[in-house]
């Protein structure tokens, strides 16, 4: 839908509410320009925006799109598209939300397209407006206005990851395992931001090039580049902040498995010697719990009952140990027998 149409000229609003679509194009030639500025249009509503003011198909195209990065792209007509990408940071869900604002910047005329929740502009409007001066420099002041408010915005959302990511910070380096699943959304989170941050330098670095921008913007837009940079470089920290926290993340979970591992180890070998020490009472209870008349008639004194005890105790335990000899003697299957080569003098020898 259309949210507002505005007729400037002399850097003063020339009327008061929006106006429609033909006495908007009506006025251009009046001098001055037209700012018309449009909420999640639909194919219909654009289709009719650009019969009026004569856009480029393709341009109108990219409009009705979401795009990942933001974009400069300038055509025939001397109409120019940029694509800029807005950020805001939801306090109760812990998200960034993203949203997009397509720029149509004529010489006559600027026309804004907004998608999703973060792309507010009557802010930038109401502040343009209260600055006749930068207004009198044509449709170029509106473009600052925007890029200032979307670069400021960014600001707060910097703020709130950095906040998010020193709480992960903490926990990880604390010795205490943090969600992975957490840091994963950072990072992603991070990253979106980042490719929304870092492609809008070089379409401000194309706004600072001679003749791009009227002299009197120039000191504007690089103080809006120079806000830019910071937050770029804050971006890019806050990714490599976040991948070192994922790998120290990770060590403290191998660390945290060892240590459960040390202890199934430790209970094992507990129960381990436990078995060793009931191993000989269980062999004489069983031995001595048979019911055969033999031993019933032949143990009859303390003397053949210690040594059927120890010669029953001792007998496995050598053959035992002779079996394991045997086998550690004998080469593995598919192993060639090792033999020791006896050297042989060399010919001539006396020796």
């Amino acid at each position: 839908m259309i949210v507002d149409c505005a007729y400037y000229r002399d850097g003063r609003r020339q009327h008061e509410g929006a106006m429609s679509l033909e006495e908007a194009a009506a006025r251009r030639a009046q001098g001055g320009f037209v700012w018309l500025g449009m909420f999640e249009p639909g194919p219909d509503e654009l289709a009719r925006v650009r019969e009026t003011f004569g856009l480029h198909e393709l341009a109108v195209e990219d409009a009705q799109a979401f795009h990942l990065r933001p974009k400069a792209e300038q055509y025939e007509d001397g109409t120019e598209l940029i694509i800029l990408r807005t950020a805001r940071y939801d306090d109760e869900r812990e998200e960034v939300d993203t949203g997009e604002i397509s720029i149509f910047l004529g010489e006559q005329f600027v026309i804004t397209v907004r998608q999703g929740i973060a792309s507010e502009l009557a802010s930038a409007r109401s502040r343009l407006e209260r600055r006749p001066e930068l207004l009198r420099t044509g449709t170029a002041s509106t473009l600052w206005a925007i890029l200032d408010q979307v670069v400021d915005s960014y600001a707060p959302v910097v703020s709130e990851l950095e906040r998010d990511i020193e709480q992960i910070e903490a926990t990880v380096f604390s010795g205490a395992v943090a969600p992975t699943e957490r840091i994963y959304f950072l990072r992603r989170e991070a990253t979106d931001f980042y490719r929304a941050v870092h492609p809008l330098l070089a379409v401000l670095n194309r706004r600072l090039q001679p003749g791009k921008s009227p002299t009197e913007l120039l000191p504007y837009f690089r103080d809006v580049h120079d806000h830019l940079l910071l937050v770029n470089e804050e971006v890019a920290a806050q990714r490599d902040l976040l991948a070192t926290v994922l790998e120290a993340n990770i060590a403290v979970i191998s660390v945290e498995q060892n240590k459960i591992n040390l202890r199934q180890s430790d209970t094992m070998e507990r129960l381990t010697i436990l078995a060793t020490v009931f191993l000989p009472l269980s062999f004489v209870v069983g031995f001595f719990g048979q019911n055969f008349g033999w031993l019933i008639g032949h143990i009859a004194g303390f003397t053949a009952f210690l040594v059927l005890t120890v010669s029953g105790l001792l007998a496995p335990c050598v053959v035992l140990y002779v079996w394991l000899r045997r086998r550690r003697r004998q080469p593995g299957p598919g192993m060639p027998e090792v033999r020791t080569a006896v050297p042989h003098a060399p010919a001539g020898s006396t020796k």
